[in-house]
C-alpha cells in the first residue's frame, strides 16, 4: 500500500466534479461517493495488514476512515434525515414511505455498527508492529457487515430516493436546504 492509498482511493468512474452546498442533491451523492472511497480503503488497510502487518501506513489509512465516518458521516445522515426523507414522506406513497422508515433503521444500525468498527481502526492506530494483533473472523465479519450495509443503503437511495426528493422539492426548498446544510457545518453568511 502506497502513500497515495493511504490518503485516497479513487473508483474508476465514480469521480464527480467538485459540487458546492448550492446543489444539495448533488452534494450528497458526492458524499456517497466519499463514503465509497473510505470503504474501498478500508479494504485496502485489511489486505494491507494481512499481507504487510501494522505500519505507519496502515495507522494513517485506519485515521482517515476513523475521521470520515466520524465526522462526515453524521452531518450526511442529519442532512437526509432533516431534508430529503420529509420530502419523501410529503408524497405519501405507501412503497416510499416504508423505504424511507428502512433507511431511517439503517441510520441508526450503521452508527451502532460503526462503534465496533471504529474500535477496530482504533487498535490500529494505537498499535505497534510489537502490539499489533491481526483482525480475527468476527472482527473481519464486522467490517465487511459495516461496508456492504453502507454499499445497500447508497444503492437504494441514489436509486430510489434521491430522484424522488429532488422532484418533490421546490427550488425554495432547495434553497433552504442549501442554507441548513451549510449552517450546520458553519459555512452559510
Amino acid at each position: 500500500m502506497g502513500h497515495s492509498a493511504a490518503v485516497g482511493v479513487g473508483l474508476p468512474g465514480h469521480r464527480s466534479p467538485s459540487v458546492g452546498f448550492e446543489a444539495p442533491f448533488e452534494m450528497l451523492s458526492a458524499c456517497h461517493e466519499r463514503v465509497e472511497r473510505m470503504l474501498a480503503l478500508l479494504i485496502q488497510l485489511r489486505h494491507h495488514l494481512s499481507s504487510h502487518g501494522w505500519d505507519d501506513q496502515a495507522a494513517k489509512a485506519a485515521t482517515d476512515v476513523m475521521r470520515y465516518f466520524d465526522l462526515a458521516a453524521p452531518h450526511h445522515h442529519l442532512d437526509e434525515e432533516m431534508h430529503v426523507f420529509p420530502a419523501i414522506l410529503a408524497l405519501h406513497d405507501a412503497i416510499l414511505d416504508a423505504l424511507v422508515l428502512r433507511l431511517k433503521q439503517d441510520h441508526f444500525e450503521m452508527e451502532k455498527s460503526w462503534v465496533v468498527v471504529k474500535q477496530l481502526l482504533a487498535s490500529v492506530v494505537n498499535a505497534d508492529a510489537n502490539t499489533w494483533v491481526a483482525f480475527n473472523d468476527a472482527n473481519n465479519g464486522a467490517l465487511d457487515a459495516f461496508a456492504a450495509a453502507y454499499i445497500e443503503h447508497i444503492n437504494q437511495e441514489e436509486w430510489t430516493i434521491y430522484p424522488a426528493a429532488k422532484q418533490a422539492c421546490s427550488n425554495d426548498q432547495l434553497a433552504a436546504m442549501s442554507y441548513e446544510m451549510r449552517r450546520r457545518r458553519g459555512q452559510a453568511d
